[in-house]
């Protein structure tokens, strides 16, 4: 059972037990003061209530930040609109009048309320509430989270500029808490890797068909980023961007949607039928007895039946089959001369 469910059982048995709790005290001899109305009427009310605080916590829940501060703009108007109607007499004697004050309260009360609403519609980069996410009831395709992994990579942000990438990419901040850990590490690679993630993100910043925003919501009670990604993209009905392996197989399992970059630049590479012949050279012992190995120049590895003697050889080959995975894709082959060769 999960967290949410236990503490919305919490709440439900609360209102109920209230409920009984006021229809014993309802029917007991000192019960004449209440106003009229049938006992058992009661437990319904509580019942009632419970099931709209439940209703109201599902639609406030993804934007709890923003009314947080919606909450707090509210009080801060009303009492601004007071100030302002009482510095305007001041000025103004002869036109402070009190039926006006509400319109003053009322007014601010407004502006303070839907303010912090509407400047998220923005999505600034530097500056989100704590929520900073989208409206949760857009499409899983339109919001996107990125994964450390595909922001380190980079290709992101040539896919972005081309324009097929469009809808919002949401980066939680715990994955930047990880990218900022290594470009602070003492090894030169991952500080350099990182660092190029972080020029990543402000050229997506940049980009004017795609929406970048930090969600600074985080969860303490978990560890590792992969399973608060999870858990975040659950809440939020959100993909996630990776290249991460392990995540995608993870992320499968709980039902999420996953883009992986590596999947899409597989499909986007030429196509080998079994039967084509192309020529490679042979530059390693493959994992399997008398197997070569040979790279293809987008980085495809090719494997080489009885290729062992042929290393450091040109050889025209024969594609027997292909292997597509979430890593890459791996062609095999074998000889074109291969009755030769075993003889």
């Amino acid at each position: 059972m999960t967290k949410t469910m236990r503490r919305r059982i919490i709440v439900l048995s609360s209102f109920i037990l209230l409920g009984f709790l006021h229809y014993i005290i309802r029917v007991s001899p000192d019960s004449q003061n209440f106003p009229q109305i049938d006992s058992i009427w009661v437990i319904g009310i509580s019942l009632a209530f419970a099931l709209v605080t439940l209703i109201l916590e599902g639609i406030f829940y993804s934007k709890r930040g923003i009314f947080l501060y919606a909450l707090v703009g509210l009080i801060a108007g009303y009492f601004s609109g007071d100030v302002l109607y009482k510095l305007f007499c001041a000025l103004f004697q002869n036109y402070c009048l009190p039926e006006i004050q509400p319109y003053f309260m009322l007014t601010f009360s407004y502006l303070g309320f839907f303010l912090p609403i509407n400047a998220t519609q923005k999505g600034a980069y530097a500056f989100q509430f704590p929520a900073g996410v989208p409206d949760s009831d857009k499409k899983a395709a339109d919001i996107k989270l990125l994964d450390t992994s595909v922001i380190i990579d980079g290709r992101i942000s040539d896919i972005a500029e081309t324009g097929f990438l469009s809808g919002s990419l949401v980066v939680p901040k715990f994955v930047l808490n990880e990218i900022q850990a290594l470009a602070d590490s003492q090894d030169p690679i991952k500080r350099s890797r990182a660092r190029r993630g972080l020029d990543v993100l402000n050229k997506l910043k940049e980009i004017a068909t795609i929406e970048l925003r930090i969600s600074s919501r985080d969860y303490h009670e978990l560890r590792g980023v992969d399973t608060k990604l999870i858990q975040l993209a659950k809440e939020i009905h959100a993909s996630i961007f990776t290249n991460d392996y392990n995540l995608n197989k993870i992320a499968q399992l709980e039902g999420i949607q996953i883009l992986n970059l590596n999947d899409l630049a597989n499909a986007m590479k030429p196509l080998l039928l079994p039967g084509e012949e192309f020529e490679i050279d042979v530059i390693k012992e493959g994992k399997e007895n008398n197997q070569g190995v040979g790279y293809l120049a987008d980085g495809t590895m090719v494997v080489v039946a009885s290729g062992l003697n042929q290393i450091g050889k040109k050889l025209m080959v024969r594609v027997t089959s292909i292997l597509q995975t979430s890593a890459g894709r791996i062609i095999f082959t074998e000889p074109k001369d291969f009755k030769d060769l075993r003889k």
